[in-house]
Parts: C-alpha cells; structure tokens; sequence
C-alpha cells in the first residue's frame, strides 16, 4: 500500500535526494540565462548556444547512455553524476570569481552538466522498479512525479529571489551544493540492487546493443502506444509554448508578473495531480485513469486561444486551462512511467528508455522550431490552435492500444530483447 513507502527508508532517501537535486536543477535554470545576461554581457545569438548546450545532450548522447546504464548497477550511477553535476556547477562561481569565466567556457561547463543529467534521468527510472517493486511503483512515481511538480512550481521563483539577494553565481553554487547533498544521501541507501546480467550469445557492437533497446521500443506494444503519444504530444505542445508568451503579452496585453502568475499554474495543477494519481488507479483501474487524465489534459490546451474579455477575464483562462493541463499530465505520466518501466525486463530498461526519451526530445525540438514559424506564418492564435488540435490528436495512439483494459501493472508481462514476445505484446487483439 502506498502507506509503506513511508516506512521503506532507503525509498525516502532516494527520494529526498532526487527531489534536492530537482529543486537545485530549477535554480539553475533561472541563474544560468541571468548570469549570461547580467555578469558575461551575452549576446542574443550567445544566448541560444547556452540553451543549445543545455539540450543538445538529450539528443546525442541519450542512446549511447542507455547502454550504459543496462551494463552496470545504476545506484553507483546515480551516485557519480550528482557527485560530477556538484563539481561542474560549482566550477562556474569559482571560475567567476577569479575573473575566469567567458561565454565559451560558461557553454562547456552547461553541456557537462546537461550530460550528466542525461545519465542521471535513465538511470534513476531504470533503478526505481528494483527499489521498490511493481507493487507500489505507480506510488513511487507519484511521490517522484509531486517533487519535480513542486520544484517546476517553486524552483523558478526560488532562483529568482537567491539571484536578486545573493547574485546568480552564489545561486549557481547552491544548486552545486543541492546535487553534492543529494549524492551523499544517495551513498545511505542500503538497498542491494542485483547486479546486471551479461547478454546472451556472442558480444556485439555498440550499435547492435542500441538497436535492440529501440526495436523493443517500438515492437513492445505499450511502449509503441505511449511513445507516439509523447512524440506526438510535444511535437504540438511546443509549437504552443513557442509562441505563448507572446501572445499572452501581445494580444492579450498581460503583464509580466500576470505571465508568471498564470505560468506557475500548470506547476500548481502538476503537484494536485500528483497527490491524487495512485487513488485514482486503484478505484477505477490503471487503464482507464490513464485514458481520462490524457483525455482531459489534452483538451485543455484548446481554451488558450479563444481567450479573452480584457486581461483579468483572459489570463483566468489560460491560468485555467494550464491548471487543468498540469493536472491532467501528472496522473497521465504517473501512470505512463509506470508502465514502461513495467512491460520490459531490467536488463533493456535503460535502453527502451533512452530510445523513448530520444524520439520525444527529438519532437519537442522541431515542434518548437515549427511553431516559431508557423506563428511568423499565420500568427499566434492560429498556431496555438493547430498546437492544441494537434495534442488532441495524440490520444489515438493509447486509445487504439491494449492500455485502456489494463486494470494493474500485475497484468503486464515484462518483456525481453533476448526471447520471443512476451504476453504483454500479445494482449493486442487488433
């Protein structure tokens, strides 16, 4: 029962640590933009090479890193790259106050960072199952899912306030101290985690051990469903956010602190969602909670357009709409997670991970890119219609799919890259 998560100590402890290290990452997230702004004097162009370093990781390296993570235990993972994010981000105060510090620098110092946090992520959804069981990973991944709600909702404005009274490297080196803190709690958790079995049959290429984490993520019908639901999602969603903000300034005249206001939200709905996810579930069964929340949170989105009425009457839609939409996305991801990280054995886990992570990091970069043109093209309502329409279309993919049956996670059948398909993959009657 969910209750028992509360007295499993080493679950507590990971969970304490993940969400320290989630609470900095949003720090930094704010610190690192204002540092570049403020103390190096960064150009427009600069800019986006920093935010470019900050997500180019997730697409070159996630595959490669899922391997990794399904050669070795992911504890001592976890452990290294919180330990390395410390030193990396701790690097850039040091650097600025010995007069060190140049755009260029502060970009490879960003790129590290973002890297060791793409070894981090899989490694941390690829170790949970084997922490705490199929039984209360749908719980897990609540309380995992309400910290990082709860960071995205706060971590902004925490960022904020340390870089107005503290300047944004001292708040840099709070979020090197968050991710130093974190890896020690990690070193208490006692849990033995077995170790990774060698693959059968001769030793292939690197190339050969991605390809079959992939061909399961795309053969496994779970994984098929919910990964085109993702792509598809945030192909659409970002071509939304690409163009939100200025339509909240300049069609519906919103003022900066009634942006931030109505932004934190989705962050507000995401931490409600979170709360609720595993007692929906358990009293009208995993498949349908999951359908119904997607359903909702999908829908949303299509009331930012046609806000309006003067700014108050407006930014209480969108505020609406983003709170609805958190909500929506916390439960559905709760359960989304959970059952990924069910319908494939350990040893491939990392790997169908990664190949997930890829496909819908790939789709959120070329949905914002799209969306920015298309807002030039046909403007910002338009776009945010065709974004909305378009999130509303993913639903097809889980709705076509054996998910909406699932009662449990009992009833997935973990499958395998080295055996024939499991009856997880065989519950489509289709």
């Amino acid at each position: 029962m969910a209750g028992s998560l509360w007295r499993d100590r080493d679950f507590v402890k990971f969970w304490s640590a993940e969400s320290l290290s989630l609470l900095g990452a949003q720090v930094s997230l704010v610190a690192i933009p204002l540092l570049a702004v403020t103390t190096l004097s960064a150009t427009p162009l600069q800019m986006g090479a920093v935010n470019a370093a900050q997500t180019a990781p997730f697409l070159l390296f996630t595959l490669l890193a899922g391997v990794w993570v399904d050669r070795v235990r992911r504890l001592p993972l976890l452990r290294a790259a919180n330990l390395g994010r410390a030193v990396v981000y701790g690097i850039i105060p040091l650097t600025i106050m010995f007069d060190l510090m140049n755009i260029g620098l502060l970009g490879v110092l960003v790129f590290l960072g973002a890297t060791l946090t793409v070894v981090f992520d899989l490694a941390y959804q690829s170790y949970l199952p084997s922490l705490v069981g199929n039984d209360q990973l749908i719980d897990a991944n609540g309380r995992l899912e309400g910290s990082r709600s709860f960071a995205q909702a706060a971590g902004p404005g925490l960022g904020g306030l340390l870089v107005g009274i503290l300047t944004a490297p001292i708040a840099i080196l709070v979020n090197a101290v968050t991710y130093l803190v974190s890896a020690v709690t990690l070193l208490t958790v006692r849990s033995k985690e077995p170790a990774p079995e060698p693959e059968p049959g001769p030793q292939t290429s690197l190339l050969t051990q991605i390809g079959r984490g992939v061909r399961l993520a795309v053969s496994n019908t779970y994984l098929r469903a919910l990964g085109a639901e993702a792509a598809t999602y945030n192909l659409f969603n970002q071509m939304l956010w690409a163009v939100l903000i200025l339509f909240l300034s300049r069609s519906l005249h919103l003022s900066a602190l009634t942006i931030g206001i109505v932004l934190s939200a989705e962050g507000v709905g995401a931490l409600l969602g979170s709360t609720v996810a595993g007692r929906l579930s358990r009293r009208y069964g995993l498949g349908r909670t999951l359908i119904a929340s997607i359903v909702v949170a999908n829908l949303a989105p299509l009331l930012i357009p046609v806000a309006g009425g003067g700014p108050a009457v407006a930014a209480t839609i969108v505020g609406l709409a983003l709170f609805v939409n958190g909500a929506g996305l916390s439960i559905y991801a709760i359960q989304a997670i959970s059952v990924r990280q069910a319908a494939v054995t350990s040893d491939v886990l990392g790997r169908t991970n990664a190949g997930y992570r890829f496909a819908v990091t790939g789709a959120a970069a070329i949905g914002a890119v799209a969306g920015g043109a298309l807002g030039e093209w046909t403007g910002l309502r338009a776009t945010m219609v065709v974004g909305g329409l378009g999130t509303l279309a993913a639903i097809w993919f889980v709705v076509r799919s054996p998910i909406p049956r699932l009662r449990n996670l009992a009833e997935l059948q973990p499958e395998s890259a080295f055996a024939a398909p499991a009856a997880a993959a065989a519950g489509d009657q289709r």
